[in-house]
């Protein structure tokens, strides 16, 4: 299923519950006083990405707006009257900081990137830290995926060296991440033509000729990369060896990867790191919220439906849910995780 697809399907779903809300005198998008109603967005990231069909699944699957028959099982949705939703965003630094502000209640983010914003490292060193990011869950893993044109001589990241590259957008998590994988095998980051996003869709660019790589952090497969790889366009290129040791032992939250043999058409294993995406809320929402999310986010009643929003998503899981968090765990979902004994009492 693409993730196109994906999140249409999953739009369709909220919609239901949205329309069962409306009938029933719901208030979408704004706490009512009277009726105890409670709006929570999730900041995701573009409708061509990962995050926003995962999105999508997780406020269909946790709304519970009056009348609908499946949250009558307890807790396979969240609180009563809680409708969460997804939008659109710049991605996970935009995320972050949006959080931090109050400007978004909730937004997904890479783990290394949430690791920056709470130390007030890279992309964040000019704003300084964002001290009221609170982890909610663990949700999938990500790999790093140098993805380079087909007919290129780049089969290792050395290679770069006066090649045309996205790196990603100023102020942002990817352009710091890459960045640092250029400098863990000695590239130095202004060695490489730097494309501007600005200029384009980088999948677009690099089937036009217009680009010889790019570095994309997602989980897999992505569609884009998909469509690059069985049209022979494009091609993966390891992150391995002696820099990727030097990648993992200087940044937080990047652990050595492999994405597997047949993830996308005919591309064998491919070394590299990956870090986890993370459900980050601020520390101003209430623990009774915050523990009811958590508890219906990983009822097995919803995992199915969470598993068809990509195949990356059939990764989340209770196992490893606050294992190494980038920020402090909100202290509702400490609460939830102390009651399944993944967390010392």
């Amino acid at each position: 299923m693409s993730q196109r697809v994906a999140a249409l399907i999953a739009l369709f779903g909220f919609a239901v519950l949205v329309v069962g809300a409306l009938v029933t005198g719901g208030n979408l998008g704004l706490a009512d006083a009277s009726s105890g109603r409670i709006s929570f967005q999730i900041a995701t990231g573009s409708t061509e990405g990962i995050y926003f069909p995962v999105g999508q699944a997780m406020a269909g699957l946790i709304s519970h707006p009056p009348g609908v028959g499946r949250c009558e099982t307890a807790t396979v949705c969240g609180p009563s009257n809680v409708i969460l939703s997804a939008r659109t965003s710049e991605g996970a630094a935009d995320n972050l900081r949006a959080v931090n502000q109050g400007l978004v209640d909730s937004g997904l983010a890479q783990g290394d990137t949430a690791a920056e914003a709470v130390a007030g490292e890279g992309a964040f060193a000019k704003s300084g830290k964002l001290s009221h990011l609170r982890v909610i869950a663990a949700l999938f893993n990500e790999e790093a995926q140098l993805v380079v044109a087909s007919d290129s001589k780049i089969n290792s990241v050395q290679d770069l060296r006066g090649k045309r590259v996205m790196l990603g957008t100023a102020g942002s998590g990817a352009l710091e991440r890459s960045r640092r994988i250029l400098t863990a095998f000695h590239v130095p980051w202004w060695r490489v033509k730097a494309v501007s996003p600005d200029q384009g869709d980088p999948a677009q660019l690099l089937r036009d000729g217009k680009l010889d790589a790019y570095f994309v952090v997602s989980g897999v497969p992505l569609d884009s990369v998909t469509a690059l790889i069985r049209d022979r366009k494009a091609r993966l290129v390891p992150i391995d060896g002696e820099g990727r040791d030097r990648l993992v032992g200087t940044v937080p939250q990047l652990v050595p990867a492999v994405i597997p043999a047949g993830v996308y058409p005919g591309q064998g294993a491919v070394e590299t790191v990956a870090t986890r995406a993370w459900w980050v809320t601020r520390d101003s929402e209430s623990d009774a919220l915050i523990y009811g999310i958590a508890r219906a986010l990983f009822n097995p009643a919803n995992r199915g439906q969470l598993a068809g929003s990509h195949p990356a998503a059939r990764d989340i899981s209770l196992a490893y849910a606050a294992d190494n968090p980038p920020a402090p765990i909100h202290p509702g979902a400490v609460r939830f995780y102390r009651e399944m004994g993944k967390l010392p009492r």
